[in-house]
C-alpha cells in the first residue's frame, strides 16, 4: 500500500494520472471515500492521463459513464444501490468491456465486482488535504 497526501484537487488528479499510467482495459479500481473526498476529481485526473479530452463527471444519477480515450474508460458511481442485483448487474456488466473501469462506492457490487487490481481509499485530512491510499500487489505508485 502506498500513501499520498493531496491539498488540492491538482495534486489529486496528478496521483490519480501516475497510476493511471499502470492501467490497461480490463482493470477495475475501486474508488472509496466518504461523501466530498475526492474520489470524482481522482477519476478525472485518471481519465485526463488515458487520453479523455472531454468532461468528466459524477454519473450518481445515470449510474455510468464510458469516455472515449487512448484507452475507454469507464466510470460507475454505485452510491444509490445498498446492493446490486442480478438483473442490475447484468445493465452494469458491458461498462467493464474493453476498457480500464473505475467503480465508486463498489461495497454495493458484492461479490458481483470484478476483483479490483487497485483500490483507492480517500480521506478528509483537514479542510483541504486528503489522505489517498493505493492498495494493489503491484502499485509503483
Amino acid at each position: 500500500m502506498t500513501e499520498h497526501t493531496s491539498s488540492s484537487p491538482e495534486d489529486t488528479e496528478r496521483i490519480a494520472a501516475q497510476l493511471a499510467a499502470e492501467l490497461r482495459p480490463g482493470d477495475v479500481v475501486t474508488v472509496s471515500g466518504e461523501l466530498g473526498s475526492g474520489k470524482t476529481t481522482f477519476v478525472r485526473g485518471a481519465c485526463r492521463a488515458l487520453g479523455v479530452e472531454g468532461p468528466v463527471t459524477s454519473p450518481t444519477f445515470t449510474i455510468g459513464h464510458r469516455y472515449r480515450g487512448a484507452v475507454d474508460v469507464s466510470h460507475l458511481d454505485l452510491y444509490r444501490f445498498e446492493s446490486v442485483s442480478p438483473a442490475e448487474w447484468g445493465d452494469l456488466e458491458p461498462y467493464f468491456d474493453g476498457a480500464v473501469c473505475f467503480v465508486e462506492w463498489p461495497e454495493a457490487a458484492g461479490e458481483a465486482l470484478p476483483a479490483p487490481r487497485f483500490r483507492v481509499t480517500l480521506r478528509h485530512e483537514g479542510e483541504d488535504r486528503r489522505m489517498i491510499e493505493i492498495e494493489g500487489a503491484d502499485a509503483r505508485v
